[in-house]
Order: structure tokens, then C-alpha cells, then sequence
């Protein structure tokens, strides 16, 4: 991290094995800063450094070093960070200075190999590029939250709706038991009238009618328990019924969720592992390739004096006046390697065929992501199915338990009512032994009674019941309002933020194409009339599905001498043209997302494609944006710029 939040008016930068640089030290102030000089001086390596301090990994450490440094100073402000090779990946320590380059790396650092240009000029879609700086990612997490949540109501409305066809049923059940035991009362009011009425005074047998009223007491009891016996069976057999039915649907669900024996979810841990390693020998690869390739073409573009001479000192050429003639032609250059002449022609065939080379490490290597992108598909849907069928067979386990223990229990009342049925049986049986003629029709009316007081306390329970099941659907029906209201609110809130993505995308699109006119206007380029995006829904495959994904579209419209326009596309463009486009594309993003305010230094490279003219427009029209603006230009190109600036020509 930085030791200050912001940069001074001068920079002291010192560099080692960064590019094709040993070890330097340079100082510049801020504004307009040109790295002036021929190509293969390391002005990119030098603008690589910078980017480094600033916290970006868009660099490349020397080629045959392990280990590079950056170290930058602005007044009381110090970043230093170390970079170290490990096994063809170079690690770094150190902070730089912004927490996040991600954005500067988009926008702000420029090189040829910017992603915002490669993007334009291969015809990517550019949604990605242009909504990465975008947070949307809490939106879209909260999106998924309220969609579960919704999902979570419409299962508690659905089965709310299905108790409520349950309530006019227990209504009537309600109305029936209540006229049933209203029924059962007085005809219990009606034999405890018999029985006064029959009763006489048989004072002198009263010992025998005590007897006979105790077992009665006793049969009353006995029945009691009968009844709250035959009550709990019925409810374990109904808890049993709804166990049978879970088990039965966890069943059949543990059924459709197959795992396939021949998948080896270690092979395909090992084999992820593999995947990822040789992505990272082709990134290495690539690295190399692309360092190689950078400073050939800088050597075409032009070889250094200096340089040159140090190559013709080591090939040991006699005739240092024909080896400067032979240096001036176009048709041949000086072999950076062994310093002989070679021919243009077969540097540039070996360069087209490195380029080649990278092109195929490139498809090699997105080959490889698609491999490792299915390859954690397929481990996530094993993970997520083989953690589907633990919580299953967890699940199974727990209903067999409570179904085995609910058997037990129903197998242990039976036991018990089987023993208070012979109870009853043996009271019955005194009660008649005890009964005489005199006693017989008052013993019957007490059977009676006795009887209409076990049903009357059985249906009590039945209805207690019936109410207890009433109310709590009136409570869920009281909720269901609450529910449904949320539901509602939920609707709208995802709506809202549906269209607050759509709106993020559609603002960004407007601001960039708004930027975009922006810098075509400074350039002013007769050929190309206007460069803009659209949005536009495509159907793309997503794994092993199809799905609908928002696409931005890149147009150009041209007009060419002849008059009228006409409108193509990236592909119909020269290689020049799509390098132009790409940079216009870069520069809009550096001022649709404002990056001068966050990122103190902006760098442009390989800005060949434009002419000196345009390239001193452009950079007069950016040098009031950023603090420093570092600029790589050939020497001609430098001349261009006649405006206040610092130059750097000794790297």
C-alpha cells in the first residue's frame, strides 16, 4: 500500500529484469511524459514498470531472470515490490498502488496487448469488457435471494391452499361432533334422572351397592384408558402413514438421482489438476512467445545505433563501412542474436510463424479452459448430487428409525389394550355375579351412563381435536394474506432490479458510445463515419445448455470516397483500421469510467497505426486527464508534439 493516498509532482522510478531491462533508474515529472526513441529501446518494458508499481501483473520478468524488482517514489509516497520465478510462474510481494488495477488494466494501461484493444480487434463480445467494471454482483445476489425466498412462499401459499379445501370438512365434522355429544348429554341427563327415579332407599344393602358402584367406577376407568389407548394408535398410525409416504417420496427422488460407477470423482480431481498445470506451461509458454515476438518486431520497426553496433562488434565484421550500408537497407537487419545480417524477409516469416505459434498456444489454451471448465462442471454435479444423496439416505435413515420406534410403540399399546379388555371383561363379569332382581334395572342404568360418559369423553377429544386442526388453518389463512403480500412486494423488487442491470448496461453502452464519437471526433477519420454499440440478445451454450445472453455488438459505419456509407463489421476492417478501433474503444473506457479520478497514471504504446498528427491530437486532448501521462512514440512521432512535455530517451 501506498505511505501517501496521492502522488507529487515528480516520480522516481527504479527497475529491474522488468522486460528487456537489467537495471534502471529514471526520474520524470508529471503531465505529458514521452518515452522517445527507436523501437527495441524498452520503452514498453519501461511502461510495464510503471504499471507494476502501480499494482497491475501485466508485466513480463526478464526473460533469463528469476527474480525483478520495481521500486517507485513521489514525494512521500514508496512502492516497492519484488517479483520472483517458481516454476515457470513469477509470484510477487509487495503492494502497488491501487488496491484493485483491474480497471487501470481495462482503461488506463494501454499497451498493445491491452485486453480492451485485443478484445475489439479479434471481435470478442465486448459485454464483458465493458460491464466487468459494473458491480453487479450484489444485484445479482440478491436477486437469487429473493427468488429463493419467493420459491419458499409459493411451496407455504400451495400448501396452505391445500389444508383450506381441508376446512369446510372440518367444519362439518366440527358441527356434527358438537350435536353428537349435545345428543350424548341428554341422554346421559336422562338415565341419571332413571336412576334417581328407580333408586330406593336400600340402606340395609348399601354395602353391596358401594361394591357394585366401585366396579362400575372401575369399568368407567377402564374404559377411559381403552379409549386414550385406541386415540394414541390411531395418531402413531396416521404419523406412520405420513412417514411411509416421505419415505417413499425420498425414495423414488434418491432413485432419479444417479451417480455413475465408472465416474471417478479423484480421476477427475487429478485430472482438474493436470488441466490447470498445463494452462499454466501454455501461460508460460505464451509469456515467452509474446516477449520473443514484441522485441522482433521492434527490431523490424527499426534497429537501435547503439545496439547495432554492439551486434556488429560481436559478429566480428571486418568492414565496418559495408556493414553500416548493408544496416541502412530495408530488405535486411541486423541478427539480434549473432549480430550477422540477415534478410527482413526471413525474420518476418520466422515472426509470422512465432505468431503462428502463439495463435495455436492460444486456441491450445482455451481449449484447455473449456476442458477445465467441464471438468468442474462435472465435479461440482457429482459434489452437489452426491451431497443431494447424503442428505437422502441421512433422511431415509432417521424415518426408518422413527417409523421402527412408532411400531414398537403401537406394538406396546396393543399389548396393554389386550390386557384392560380382559380387565373389563373380568368387572363386567362381577358386576353381573353381583346383581339381583332387585338391583338389576338400576345396575343396567348405571352400565348405561357409564357407557354414554366414555363416548361423550371420547368425542370431546375427537372435537378438541377437530378445533385445535380449525384454528391452526385459520392461522395459516391469516398468514397466507401476509404471504401473498410479500410475494407481491418480491415481484416488484425483482423487476426493479432486473431493470437496474438492464439500465447499468444500457447506461454503459450510452456512455461509451458517447465517448467513443468523442475520440473519433479527435482523430477525424474521413473513412470511418461513426463507431458504436449495441445490445442484443443472443442464444449462446453455457455448459451443456442453451441459454439467452445479452451481446454487445460493435458497428462501423464507413463512407468511403466514392460517397453514401454503408455499415460492416470488426472483420471487414484492415489489421490497422481494427488496431484504431480498439484503441478508440480503450479510450472511451478510460473516460466512461472517470479512471483519471482514481488511477494517477495513464500509458500509451504501439500507437503506430495512427499518424503523427493524430498521435499529438490525442495526446494534447488526454494530457489534462491523468497526472502523468506516458507516452511510447517513435522519434518522428515525438517531433509531432508541440505542446509542454517531459522526454525520457535513455532507459
Amino acid at each position: 500500500m501506498p505511505s501517501t493516498e496521492s502522488l507529487s509532482d515528480t516520480i522516481r522510478l527504479d527497475v529491474e529484469n522488468i522486460g528487456g531491462i537489467d537495471e534502471t533508474s529514471v526520474n520524470f515529472s508529471s503531465g505529458v511524459v514521452l518515452l522517445e526513441g527507436r523501437n527495441a529501446t524498452n520503452r514498453t518494458s519501461l511502461l510495464q514498470a510503471v504499471m507494476a508499481a502501480m499494482g497491475s501483473d501485466r508485466f513480463n520478468l526478464k526473460g533469463d531472470a528469476e527474480y525483478g524488482s520495481v521500486r517507485l517514489k513521489s514525494g512521500e509516497t514508496i512502492i516497492e515490490r519484488e517479483f520472483n520465478r517458481r516454476n515457470n510462474i513469477v509470484e510477487a510481494t509487495g503492494d502497488g498502488y491501487l488496491d484493485d488495477p483491474e480497471l487501470a488494466d481495462l482503461f488506463a494501461f494501454l499497451l498493445e496487448e491491452n485486453e480492451a484493444r485485443r478484445a475489439v480487434t479479434r471481435g470478442d463480445n465486448l459485454r464483458e469488457i465493458i460491464t466487468r467494471p459494473i458491480d453487479t454482483e450484489e444485484l445479482k445476489a440478491e436477486i437469487e435471494r429473493l427468488q429463493t425466498e419467493k420459491r419458499q412462499l409459493d411451496d407455504q401459499i400451495e400448501r396452505i391452499d391445500e389444508r383450506e379445501q381441508d376446512l369446510v370438512n372440518l367444519e362439518q365434522r366440527k358441527t356434527k361432533l358438537e350435536s353428537e355429544i349435545a345428543d350424548h348429554r341428554e341422554r346421559l341427563t336422562e338415565l341419571e334422572n332413571s336412576i334417581e327415579e328407580t333408586d330406593t332407599d336400600l340402606q340395609e344393602n348399601r354395602n353391596i351397592q358401594d361394591q357394585v358402584q366401585e366396579h362400575l367406577d372401575e369399568l368407567k376407568d377402564r374404559r377411559s384408558k381403552l379409549d386414550d389407548i385406541r386415540f394414541q394408535i390411531q395418531t402413531l398410525e396416521k404419523t406412520i402413514d405420513s412417514l411411509q409416504a416421505e419415505q417413499n417420496e425420498k425414495e423414488a427422488t434418491r432413485e432419479d438421482l444417479t451417480i455413475d460407477p465408472n465416474e471417478d470423482i479423484d480421476a477427475l480431481r487429478d485430472e482438474l489438476d493436470d488441466l490447470r498445470e498445463q494452462k499454466r506451461r501454455v501461460n508460460a509458454q505464451m509469456s515467452e512467445l509474446q516477449s520473443i515476438i514484441q522485441f522482433n518486431q521492434e527490431m523490424l520497426k527499426g534497429t537501435d545505433t547503439e545496439l547495432a553496433t554492439v551486434l556488429r562488434d560481436a559478429s566480428g565484421a571486418e568492414d565496418g563501412e559495408l556493414t553500416d550500408q548493408l544496416l541502412e537497407r530495408e530488405e535486411s537487419v541486423v541478427c539480434w542474436t549473432c549480430g550477422s545480417q540477415v534478410s527482413r524477409e526471413d525474420v518476418e516469416d520466422t515472426l509470422d510463424r512465432l505468431q503462428s505459434l502463439r495463435q495455436e498456444k492460444s486456441s491450445t489454451r482455451q481449449s484447455i479452459q473449456d476442458d477445465i471448465d467441464e471438468t468442474k462442471e462435472q465435479i461440482s454435479e457429482y459434489e452437489n448430487t452426491q451431497r443431494e444423496l447424503d442428505r437422502l439416505n441421512q433422511r431415509i435413515s432417521e424415518i426408518e428409525t422413527e417409523l421402527e420406534q412408532k411400531r414398537n410403540r403401537i406394538e406396546d399399546l396393543e399389548a396393554r389394550r389386550s390386557e384392560i379388555h380382559e380387565e373389563i371383561e373380568r368387572l363386567e363379569e362381577m358386576v353381573d355375579e353381583e346383581q339381583t332382581a332387585d338391583y338389576s334395572e338400576v345396575l343396567d342404568l348405571h352400565k348405561q351412563a357409564n357407557q354414554v360418559e366414555l363416548e361423550i369423553g371420547q368425542k370431546e377429544k375427537q372435537l378438541a381435536s377437530v378445533e385445535d386442526e380449525i384454528s391452526e388453518i385459520e392461522s395459516l389463512l391469516g398468514d397466507r394474506a401476509e404471504y401473498r403480500e410479500r410475494r407481491e412486494q418480491i415481484k416488484d423488487q425483482l423487476e426493479e432490479l432486473r431493470n437496474q442491470i438492464d439500465q447499468l448496461e444500457k447506461d454503459a453502452i450510452e456512455t461509451f458510445n458517447s465517448h467513443i464519437e468523442e475520440v473519433l471526433n479527435i482523430l477525424e477519420y474521413d473513412n470511418i463515419a461513426r463507431v458504436w454499440l449495441e445490445r442484443q440478445e443472443r442464444e449462446v451454450r453455457q455448459g451443456r445448455q442453451k441459454v439467452a445472453e445479452n451481446h454487445f455488438e460493435l458497428h462501423i459505419v464507413r463512407e468511403p470516397e466514392s460517397g453514401g456509407t454503408y455499415e460492416g463489421t470488426i472483420d471487414t476492417l484492415s489489421e490497422s483500421e481494427r488496431e484504431v478501433v480498439g484503441l478508440v474503444f480503450a479510450l472511451a473506457g478510460y473516460l466512461a469510467h472517470n479512471l483519471y479520478e482514481r488511477v494517477p497514471v495513464m500509458v500509451l504504446d504501439s500507437l503506430e497505426a495512427i499518424d503523427s498528427g493524430r498521435i499529438a491530437r490525442l495526446v494534447e486532448y488526454f494530457a489534462e486527464y491523468p497526472d502523468f501521462l506516458l507516452v511510447a512514440l517513435l522519434q518522428e512521432d515525438a517531433n509531432a508534439i508541440s505542446f509542454d512535455h517531459d522526454t525520457v530517451t535513455d532507459i
